[in-house]
């Protein structure tokens, strides 16, 4: 996604910023009293619920040490970044968990071996969706904690979806469709042929670009990418970090690129497929316009448009054809390195109808249908497992669905949610959600809405008869 503070790093998509933004509130999480002499004793749960890989061990450390509070900075310095550290500082960290006395891990719900995703119910009452990665020395780079979704937030009926949908934006697309022999079959839907801003969601036309151009043999999924500060971008995602000169696979980078929303990562691959690549996959994969998103702009080359002398050089931007665009890009735009720009980022809407990526729900649907498509060739396997590493907090009933992929963005005034999930009796639905507002920010309490909505809207759709 593209982070409102760009330069702190964030997984997935951003409900509440709080520990990320430095900030002590954390959206519906427990008050901040300072524990009392007579406090209950600290419990957290076993550890050994974490995978042994490097993010597994960060956050089972970070279980065990927020029910001891305050952590004492001379700890905190041996397990984050210290740039990050700087950044947050251990006074704003120890304001963001003072009051937690005890801590229950439910569930993982992502892992790679630099990322990790888990709810925990923080002292006995209040869940929370926690996302941390860390760098290639094991040290955590981002945290972000946000208020998982209540079940009273999931509507019982259709019209309760649509009107959950509604209320999360001035304007809101919605498409619910089945997808049979590749072709989405609407359900219900809200606008769902209208492009709207997409957020970090453009990636899966990177995916499926990718997945054609190794299909047809001109890439493979262990071909190595060369990770420098040219082609580095600004979070979220972990591969800024690296030092640079790091070689990281494609397979590694097309997997941070959707399950931690990586932008140095999708860079990297519009770089090594080309911009005219992802174009071409656009179209193939049936975008109904795809000359929104000419040229397709890489993610640092928002954020310059968007952080450096704003609005004089968007203006200047927007001002050109598709032609003398991509010559701007090119002459100006990918000359300023990211590392330049303003350590603040930008909290209220930008451009968001004219810089960024757009497509409809209906588009969202038919580049999954051809990533399905895709992912059942021998050769492209891989995509699957990559598309269902982050499922999106959706909570289906794993007994009756198969893991669902996600892939979201948001920045200040955009907000996207974008699901393919599979019953196991082999019926395949798409939710696309999209939700922008120009004028000011989305409220963090939307996205609740917008997935309660998405995950009712699986259950109502599966109980539809199916299409003949």
């Amino acid at each position: 996604m593209l982070s409102q503070s760009p330069k702190f790093a964030a997984i997935a998509f951003a409900l509440a910023m709080c520990v990320a933004a430095g900030t002590a509130a954390c959206g519906s999480s427990p008050p901040r009293s300072s524990p009392s002499p007579s406090s209950p004793s600290p419990r957290s749960s076993a550890p050994a619920r974490f995978p042994g890989t490097p993010a597994g061990r960060q956050a089972s450390w970070l279980v065990g040490a927020v029910t001891r509070g305050p952590i004492p900075a001379a700890q905190l310095s041996r397990h984050f970044d210290p740039a990050y550290l700087a950044r947050l500082t251990p006074a704003k960290l120890n304001a963001a968990l003072q009051g937690v006395t005890s801590l229950r891990v439910d569930s993982v719900t992502a892992s790679t071996p630099d990322g990790l995703r888990f709810l925990v119910t923080v002292n006995g009452a209040t869940t929370l969706d926690v996302a941390i990665t860390v760098d290639a020395a094991g040290l955590i780079t981002s945290l972000l904690l946000q208020p998982a979704v209540a079940p009273s937030a999931v509507p019982a009926t259709w019209s309760g979806v649509i009107s959950q949908v509604r209320a999360a934006a001035p304007r809101v697309r919605l498409l619910v469709a089945e997808v049979t022999g590749g072709i989405c079959r609407p359900v219900t839907g809200i606008d769902a042929s209208t492009p709207g801003p997409l957020g970090s969601a453009f990636k899966l036309y990177v995916l499926d670009a990718l997945a054609r151009a190794i299909a047809a043999g001109r890439v493979s999924w262990n071909q190595r990418l060369t990770i420098t500060a040219r082609n580095k971008s600004l979070p979220s995602g972990v591969l800024q970090n690296q030092p640079d000169g790091s070689a990281v696979t494609v397979l590694r980078a097309a997997t941070d690129m959707i399950s931690v929303s990586d932008n140095t990562a999708a860079g990297m691959l519009i770089g090594l497929l080309g911009r005219a690549a992802v174009e071409a996959a656009a179209r193939a994969a049936g975008m109904a316009d795809p000359a929104l998103n000419v040229p397709f702009l890489t993610p640092s080359e928002v954020f310059v448009l968007k952080l450096d002398d704003w609005p004089a050089l968007a203006g200047r931007y927007l001002a050109l054809g598709a032609a003398g665009r991509q010559a701007m890009l090119a002459g100006t735009v990918d000359r300023v390195p990211v590392s330049t720009l303003p350590e603040a980022g930008w909290t209220q809407p930008r451009d968001v109808g004219s810089i960024e990526w757009f497509a409809s729900p209906a588009d969202i649907c038919r580049v999954y249908a051809s990533l399905a498509a895709l992912a059942g060739r021998p050769a492209l396997r891989p995509l699957a497992g990559i598309l269902s590493l982050n499922q999106g907090a959706l909570g289906l009933d794993p007994g009756q669905w198969l893991p669902a992929w996600f892939k979201g963005g948001s920045e200040p005034g955009v907000l996207t949610l974008n699901y393919l999930a599979t019953t196991r009796t082999g019926r395949t639905f798409v939710v696309s959600e999209l939700a922008e507002s120009p004028a000011a920010p989305i409220p963090a309490a939307a996205a609740q809405s917008l997935l309660g909505a998405a995950a009712a809207a699986f259950t109502l759709a599966a109980r539809t008869e199916a299409p003949r």
